[in-house]
């Protein structure tokens, strides 16, 4: 008893790998193993019986959470593009517009999935998308079955590191940190995910040119009346864009003077990278709109359907994530803007049905009811947990590990990266997060950073054989018998699980390497942060106080009361009088001139 006494917590913690080893329910888990400890400690004494009573609190207290409430308007949000026919169009116009080159088709499944990712944050809608519309055309060109299963799934998975991701919603809630903080600190990481992909498909029409074939002559059908394919008119309107962007994001500055009324010097990077870009966009979107209500005839066919095509989801982006990141609106705020945005663009797209919506509420529902019964059971594990000196034990077995920052670090990432082999993200987000966060803040690490490098780390649960759920996913879409393919009337061989498996493995080590870079080279995250410094006035002023000689020439006291005993003074009546010469008051100065 005095063993079980002094080591419950890692018994506790044993306990509930038992619990899940057995394969029984997560949320179910972890609530059964908080309520069975919880008794147990109470029986011996470790725990008060007071300490259940804060459990409805804490549930009441989920319920409550504004910023939990993102999850179910960005999941709305992503299930009625999907279903209204988003991802379809996108694939059909960048698959045609890339298709010349080879790799085109894997290029066009990269870009659309990160677009996707950006708009949905769902890693389901995304794999399940373009599994259905672009693995037939992929197979049907001669792509290496491997590549295609696993450009695919990796793709998919660009929607749990891109912003309004899910994750880093609940990795972000669980820390205690700001979301758009959070989401500011994994833009980059994505943007050079995807980068690498990308790279990766290069790489191989470089070397393996087999694997990755242009779509012939015939199947492009996105080209004019004269034959030809219209690039050279997309490029000039993409060109001028761009220059239009960067005259604005260089003249920032001067347009909030002019619209303000009021000198500004500068302006964040963040909101002028948002507004420049969206000016970019939106300027794009009006020259083709002009160009085909007036028939100017100045763009071409493939420049017209690509600006349409694109345009509306990068508008929805800039809507939802410009507003969070310039603080006009908090996470849950631009979820409902994103979520609203969304029904309106399948009102115009003519796809918005009573069906449609009743499934994409339903699927929400579903998907909100899942996390909040993890969470709640979570709660009760972590109250259990906590009550037992949990947190001081990993605490103390972490920072003992040789080599400080990076031993910690280390460690963290290979246990969640053997952990996700069982768990997916959301069960990870709960139960390990609140565990590790103490401790990194602890060493001094970031928590934006430390955040940012786990969700990266996870993305991995999304695409490990054989438990991957996007593994999963693709399985259930891809062809598991032979068929003949519409177009060439061949017929076409089925797509192993053995191959999706060697497929994913790629882009699995793609990842792990994005992990190494993003510890050692910490500045890929911080760089999207707006570093400010945070001052304590009132301890300041303690240890001003305490080290300043008082008024009769004293010699340096620590205590700053000492020496007025009996005199009826105060500390405060014993300070030496404010003046000019105040040296807080010239440090409060100086932080006020360099906040300016």
């Amino acid at each position: 008893m005095e063993f079980l006494t002094h080591n419950l917590a890692p018994i506790m913690f044993a306990g509930l790998i038992c619990f899940l080893l057995v394969g029984f329910p997560v949320a179910f888990s972890l609530g059964a193993c908080g309520l069975f400890f919880a008794f147990i400690g109470i029986e011996l004494n470790v725990l008060p019986e007071a300490l259940l009573q804060a459990v409805p609190l804490r549930i009441f207290g989920i319920m409550q959470n504004d910023t939990l409430l993102a999850i179910p308007f960005f999941t709305l949000m992503g299930l009625i593009l999907e279903r209204s026919g988003m991802a379809e169009d996108l694939l059909d116009t960048i698959g045609q517009l890339f298709g010349p080159i080879r790799g085109g088709l894997a290029l066009a499944v990269i870009f659309v999935g990160a677009l996707l990712a950006a708009t949905t944050g769902v890693v389901a809608a995304s794999v399940i998308s373009m599994g259905l519309i672009s693995l037939p055309i992929m197979l049907r060109y001669g792509y290496d079955r491997r590549l295609a299963a696993g450009v695919i799934a990796a793709s998919g998975t660009l929607a749990q590191i891109i912003p309004p991701s899910l994750v880093l919603i609940i990795i972000a809630d669980q820390m205690g940190r700001s979301v758009g903080d959070m989401y500011k600190g994994a833009f980059l990481p994505g943007l050079m995910l995807t980068g690498f992909y990308a790279l990766y498909v290069v790489l191989l029409a470089i070397f393996k040119p087999q694997w990755v074939p242009a779509i012939p002559p015939e199947a492009r059908t996105l080209r004019g009346d004269n034959g030809k394919s219209g690039v050279p008119s997309l490029l000039v309107l993409t060109g001028i864009c761009v220059a239009a962007s960067i005259y604005v994001a260089k003249n920032m500055p001067a347009l909030h003077t002019w619209w303000s009324g009021e000198t500004v010097d500068s302006v964040a990077l963040d909101e002028t990278i948002v507004v420049s870009m969206c000016f970019g966009v939106a300027l794009a979107f009006v020259a083709a709109s002009i160009n085909k209500i007036a028939r100017l005839g100045l763009l071409s066919r493939a420049a017209e359907r690509v600006t349409f095509v694109l345009i509306p989801p990068l508008l929805l982006i800039f809507l939802v994530l410009g507003t969070i990141f310039l603080g006009v609106a908090t996470p849950t705020e631009g979820g409902a803007m994103g979520a609203l945005g969304a029904g309106i663009m399948a009102i115009i797209r003519g796809r918005l049905s009573i069906s449609l919506l009743k499934q994409a509420v339903t699927t929400t529902t579903k998907l909100s009811c899942f996390v909040v019964f993890i969470l709640v059971g979570a709660t009760m594990f972590g109250l259990t947990f906590q009550g037992v000196d949990g947190p001081l034990w990993v605490e103390h077995l972490l920072t003992g590990l040789p080599g400080g920052q990076l031993g910690f670090l280390i460690v963290v990432n290979i246990m969640v990266f053997f952990l996700a082999f069982f768990l997916d993200f959301f069960e990870l987000s709960f139960i390990v997060v609140p565990l590790l966060a103490p401790v990194a803040h602890k060493l001094g690490i970031d928590l934006i950073w430390f955040g940012v490098l786990l969700a990266v780390n996870m993305q991995t649960s999304f695409m490990h054989p054989p438990f991957g759920f996007a593994l999963f996913y693709l399985r259930s879409v891809a062809p598991a018998k032979e068929y003949m393919d519409k177009v060439t009337k061949k017929m076409i061989a089925p797509v192993t699980t053995t191959q999706i498996y060697w497929g994913a493995i790629p882009f699995l080590c793609i990842q792990l390497l994005m992990v190494g870079l993003i510890i050692a080279f910490p500045g890929i995250v911080s760089n999207g942060l707006d570093k400010t410094e945070v001052y304590d006035l009132d301890k300041v002023r303690m240890e001003m106080e305490a080290t300043m000689p008082d008024a009769a020439g004293a010699p340096e006291a620590t205590d700053p009361t000492a020496g007025m005993e009996g005199s009826g003074a105060t500390p405060d009546a014993a300070a030496p009088a404010a003046t000019t010469d105040d040296p807080l008051k010239a440090l409060q100065d100086s932080m006020a001139n360099e906040k300016k």
